[in-house]
C-alpha cells in the first residue's frame, strides 16, 4: 500500500477536508489492521492532524477520524475508538431533542446501513478473494446463516421505513436484492460514515461483523437512553400513562435486538480469540451507552460507581454526582400521590416489559460471552470477563421494587 495519496494531500499549500483521501486511509488500514499499520502511514497521519487548524472545510469528522486512526499510536485505545463511535450520529439524551418518532427514524435509517454494509461485505468475500479482511474466512453454510440473522435484524427497522423487499427462501439472493435497493438510497455521507467507522485491529474476516454488530448495539442504546430520559421528565410532571408508555416503547426496540445476539453467534470463536489478542485496553465495559441506561433506571450504589465500569465512562459518573434523575428516584416521588393510582397499570405494565427486556439481553450476553470465553478467561482488554457478567446479570433494573400485577403500586 502506497501512502502517496495521503503525500499530495500534505503538500498542498491550503488543503481541503473534501478532498482528503478516506479511501486511500482506510484501504491501507483494511489491508495492514490498526494494530500492524506501518509507521510510514501514522506519520503522515499525524502531520494531517497537526495540520487541521490551517484545512479548509468542515473539520469535525476529519478530526473526529484522525483521532480514532491514530488512537493506537496515541496510547489512547479504548472501546469507544474501536467501534469509531465519535463518527456515528448516536441520539444522546443531552443533546437530542427531535420528536421521538423522528428519532426513531434516523435509528432505524443507520442501523440498516449499517446491517447492510455487513451484508455487503459478506457477498464481496463469497464473490472475490480480493476483498479486504481474508483471514479465517467462514464457510459457505455460515455465511448463509449469517445472512439470513442479519436480514432478521433489520427487517423491524426496514418495516417502519416502508421498505419491501420481494421474499425469496434463498438467504444469498434475498441479500444481493438489499444490497442492491440500499445502494440507491445511500448517499455521498452515507458511504463516508460506513468507510471511515471500519478500522479493524486485524485482518481476520470475522471481525468485521463483530464491530457492526456492537456499533448497532450502541446505537440503539443510545435511543434507549433518550426515551428512558423522557419517561423519567413524565413521570416528574406526573404523566404516568406517557412515561409507561415511553418504557413499552423502549422494551419492543429493546426486544428488537435479539436477532443481533443470533448474528454475532455465528461469529467462529478461533476468529475472536484470533483478532480479541489485538484488542487490549478496549472492553465493552466502557460503554458509555449502556452505563447511561443504567444509571438512568436506577441510581448506582457507591461501590458500582467507583468500578471499573463507571471509572471509564467520566462523563456519565460527572451525571450521577451532579444529581442526575432516575425512574427509581421519580417512582420513589409519586408513590404518595394516590390520585395517580388510576394510571398505574399502564406505568406498571412498562416497567414490567422494559425489566423484563434487559434481564434477557443480559442473559444472551452472558450465555454468548460464556460461548466464546467460557467461565474463566478474562474478557477483551484484560477485564473482569464471564464472573463479571454473571454477577451483574440479574442486578435489579429499578432497584429493588418490580411491579408483579397490572395495579399494583409501581414502586
Amino acid at each position: 500500500m502506497n501512502p502517496e495519496p495521503l503525500h499530495r494531500w500534505l503538500a498542498q499549500r491550503r488543503p481541503t477536508t473534501h478532498r482528503f483521501p478516506y479511501d486511500a486511509v482506510i484501504d491501507a488500514y483494511q489491508h495492514y489492521g490498526k494494530q500492524f499499520v506501518p509507521e510510514s502511514w501514522t506519520t503522515l497521519l499525524r502531520c494531517a492532524r497537526e495540520r487541521l487548524p490551517e484545512v479548509s472545510g468542515p473539520r469535525g469528522h476529519l478530526a473526529a477520524f484522525l483521532s480514532t486512526a491514530l488512537d493506537k499510536v496515541d496510547g489512547r485505545y479504548d472501546y469507544r475508538t474501536y467501534l469509531a463511535l465519535l463518527l456515528l450520529p448516536i441520539p444522546d439524551p443531552d443533546s437530542t431533542a427531535e420528536p421521538a418518532d423522528r428519532l426513531l427514524a434516523r435509528r432505524d435509517r443507520l442501523h440498516t446501513l449499517l446491517l447492510t454494509d455487513l451484508v455487503g461485505f459478506e457477498l464481496r468475500a463469497v464473490d472475490s478473494t480480493t476483498a479486504p479482511l481474508p483471514d479465517l474466512r467462514p464457510d459457505a453454510v455460515t455465511v448463509r446463516k449469517r445472512l439470513r440473522h442479519a436480514l432478521r435484524a433489520a427487517a423491524p427497522a426496514l418495516g417502519r421505513l416502508n421498505v419491501v423487499i420481494t421474499a425469496v427462501d434463498d438467504p444469498v439472493a434475498l441479500a444481493r436484492r438489499l444490497t442492491a435497493l440500499a445502494a440507491i438510497d445511500r448517499t455521498a455521507g452515507d458511504r463516508l460514515a460506513l468507510r471511515t467507522t471500519m478500522l479493524p485491529v486485524s485482518t481476520v474476516h470475522d471481525e468485521y461483523l463483530f464491530i457492526r454488530v456492537l456499533q448497532a448495539f450502541e446505537l440503539t442504546f443510545g435511543l434507549l437512553a433518550v426515551d428512558l430520559a423522557a419517561a423519567i421528565t413524565a413521570l416528574g410532571e406526573g404523566r404516568l400513562t406517557a412515561a409507561g408508555t415511553r418504557l413499552s416503547f423502549a422494551a419492543s426496540l429493546l426486544r428488537e435486538t435479539a436477532p443481533l445476539w443470533s448474528l454475532l453467534a455465528t461469529m467462529q470463536p478461533e476468529a475472536f480469540h484470533a483478532f480479541r489478542v489485538h484488542t487490549d485496553g478496549a472492553s465493552a465495559i466502557q460503554s458509555r451507552g449502556y452505563k447511561l441506561i443504567e444509571s438512568l433506571c436506577r441510581t448506582p450504589d457507591p461501590q458500582r460507581l467507583h468500578s471499573p465500569a463507571y471509572r471509564s465512562v467520566p462523563d456519565v459518573r460527572t451525571r450521577i454526582r451532579n444529581g442526575q434523575a432516575s425512574l427509581d428516584k421519580a417512582l420513589d416521588a409519586i408513590r404518595a400521590d394516590h390520585r395517580a393510582l388510576a394510571e398505574a397499570p399502564v406505568l406498571a405494565d412498562g416497567m414490567r416489559q422494559f425489566a423484563d427486556a434487559v434481564l434477557q439481553w443480559r442473559r444472551t450476553h452472558y450465555r454468548l460471552a460464556v460461548r466464546m470465553l467460557g467461565t474463566e478467561r478474562p474478557g477483551t482488554g484484560a477485564t473482569p470477563g464471564t464472573p463479571y457478567l454473571l454477577h451483574s446479570r440479574d442486578a435489579a433494573v429499578f432497584g429493588d421494587r418490580k411491579p408483579n400485577r397490572p395495579g399494583a403500586d409501581p414502586r
